[in-house]
C-alpha cells in the first residue's frame, strides 16, 4: 500500500473509534494489503493517539489459542498496543459508549521487570523478564462491521483492542505453573467458558517470547514496567451494558469487570 493509502485506512479506523460506527473490512476495501501494511496502519493510529496525549503502556497478544483462531477464522497470532486510556480499575463501571461490539476474554497480565529484546527470545528468557503476574480481563472490540475480520483487519485495528482490567494481587511467576493454570470465565455469576494456560501457545510464556521476537524484528524491545496481555485462555464472550464478568484463576486470583449501564455512571 502507498503511504497515502495507509493514512486513509488509519483515518477510517480512527473515525470509527470516534463515531462508534464500524467500517467495512479493510481486506475488502484494500484487497492488496499485506500483514506489513496492516501493522503500518496500526502504527499510524498509535502515532495519532500519542500525539493527542495518550501513552503506550505495553502490548497485547491476540489470537493465540486454537479456540480464538477458529472463532476469528485466522491462523496466527497478532499483537497490538496498550495505551494508558485503555486501562480501567476492576469492579468500577466501564462506560459502554466507548465500545461498538464488545467481547471479553480472560488473560494473564505480565508486568516486566527487565528488558526483553528479540530475536531469539525463549520462554525461559520471557519468564525471567517478568516481575510479577496479574489476573486480567481484556475487552476486545472491532471497528470492522460484524466482526468480519481477516488477519489484515484485526492487525490494522490494533489487534481488536478495547480495554484492559487488571487484578490487584501480584503473583511471583515462580509460584505458579502457567501451562497447567486453569481459568473460569463467569458472566453475571454463571460460568460461560473454561480454559487452561496450555491453550496459549502451550504456555503464556511462549506468547510473551513470540511478542518479543515479533517486535524485535522491527528494532523494538519490551521495557521494564510495561504490561503485556498474554492472549485469551478461552473463547471471547459477548457482553452488554450491565454485565459483570469475572475471570477466576485458582492459585492466581480473580478479577472482575463491569460494563456500565448509563445510570451506573456518575
Amino acid at each position: 500500500m502507498m503511504p497515502s493509502e495507509i493514512r486513509e485506512a488509519a483515518a477510517a479506523l480512527l473515525g470509527a473509534h470516534r463515531s462508534g460506527t464500524p467500517i467495512p473490512p479493510l481486506s475488502t476495501t484494500c484487497p492488496g494489503a499485506t500483514v506489513a501494511d496492516a501493522y503500518r496502519i496500526q502504527q499510524e493510529q498509535v502515532r495519532s493517539w500519542t500525539e493527542d496525549g495518550d501513552q503506550v503502556r505495553g502490548h497485547k497478544i491476540g489470537l493465540v489459542s486454537a479456540a480464538m483462531q477458529r472463532q476469528m477464522g485466522v491462523h496466527e497470532p497478532d499483537y497490538g498496543h496498550l495505551t494508558a486510556s485503555m486501562f480501567h480499575p476492576e469492579h468500577r463501571p466501564i462506560p459502554a459508549r466507548g465500545f461498538i461490539q464488545p467481547r471479553i476474554e480472560p488473560e494473564i497480565a505480565f508486568v516486566l521487570g527487565a528488558p526483553l529484546r528479540g530475536p531469539g527470545v525463549t520462554a525461559d528468557d520471557a519468564r525471567r523478564s517478568v516481575r510479577y503476574l496479574l489476573p486480567a480481563l481484556e475487552i476486545v472490540d472491532s471497528r470492522i462491521q460484524d466482526w468480519k475480520i481477516s488477519i489484515i483487519d484485526t492487525i490494522a485495528d490494533n489487534a481488536s483492542s478495547g480495554a484492559a482490567i487488571l487484578g490487584s494481587r501480584p503473583i511471583d511467576p515462580a509460584d505458579v505453573d502457567l501451562r497447567s493454570a486453569s481459568c473460569a470465565l463467569l458472566r453475571n455469576g454463571i460460568v460461560t467458558e473454561t480454559g487452561t494456560g496450555a491453550a496459549v501457545l502451550g504456555t503464556p510464556f511462549n506468547a510473551l517470547a513470540w511478542l518479543a521476537n515479533a517486535i524485535g524484528a522491527l528494532g523494538v524491545s519490551l521495557e521494564p514496567g510495561q504490561v503485556v496481555l498474554s492472549g485469551s485462555l478461552t473463547r471471547a464472550v459477548t457482553i452488554a451494558p450491565g454485565d459483570s464478568v469475572t475471570a477466576d484463576f485458582p492459585g492466581i486470583g480473580r478479577v472482575t469487570a463491569v460494563l456500565a449501564k448509563g445510570e451506573d455512571l456518575p
